[in-house]
C-alpha cells in the first residue's frame, strides 16, 4: 500500500465529487455521508452491545415517548417505514416479551403497541448507553460549534418546511 492510500479519504458519497461541483452540492452530500457514517456506528454498536437493531431501538423510543401506546400505522408514520416493517418489528420485540399489543379502547378492532415493563428497562439501559454514544462521537465539537450547527440546520428544515406548505406537502 503506498503512503497515498493510506492516509486517503475514505470512500463515501463526497468521492463523486470535483472542485466545480456546486458548494450546495458538496454541502449536501457532506451533511449524507458523515450522517451514514454515524448511523452505521450506532448501527455496529447496538448489535455488539445489544444484540439488537436501529429500527428496534427506534421503536422502543417512539413507544417510550408514549407510554398508552400508539398503532401500528402511527408507529409507521412516525418511524417513515412501511407498515409491514412495523408489524415485523412488532412480532419480534413480542416475542421477546418488550412490547405487547392492547386492545384499543374506542375502536375494538384496533390495537395499540406498548413497552411492557421488562421493555421499559430495557429501553432506558440502552437508551442511556445509546446517549453517550451519540455525545462521544460529537466530542470533537464544542459547546458553541454544537449550538451553531443546530441553528444552521433549523434554518434549513425551517425553510424546507415552508416549502412543503406551500406546495401542500407535510
Amino acid at each position: 500500500m503506498s503512503e497515498r492510500d493510506a492516509t486517503a479519504d475514505p470512500i463515501d458519497l463526497e468521492t463523486r465529487l470535483t472542485k466545480d461541483h456546486h458548494l450546495s452540492l458538496k454541502l449536501w452530500l457532506r451533511m449524507l455521508s458523515t450522517t451514514v457514517m454515524i448511523e452505521n456506528e450506532i448501527r455496529n454498536r447496538l448489535r455488539a452491545e445489544f444484540d439488537t437493531t436501529l429500527p428496534r431501538f427506534d421503536l422502543m423510543a417512539q413507544l417510550e415517548r408514549h407510554p398508552d401506546g400508539l398503532r401500528m400505522g402511527e408507529l409507521s408514520k412516525r418511524m417513515m417505514v412501511t407498515g409491514g416493517n412495523i408489524t415485523g418489528i412488532t412480532d419480534q420485540l413480542e416475542q421477546e416479551d418488550l412490547v405487547m399489543r392492547v386492545s384499543d379502547k374506542q375502536d375494538r378492532r384496533a390495537y395499540s403497541v406498548k413497552l411492557t415493563p421488562a421493555g421499559r428497562r430495557a429501553f432506558k439501559t440502552m437508551a442511556s448507553v445509546h446517549e453517550a454514544w451519540v455525545a462521544e462521537l460529537f466530542a470533537g465539537l464544542d459547546a458553541e460549534q454544537k449550538s451553531q450547527m443546530i441553528s444552521l440546520l433549523s434554518s434549513v428544515k425551517s425553510d424546507l418546511s415552508a416549502g412543503d406548505k406551500q406546495t401542500g406537502k407535510e
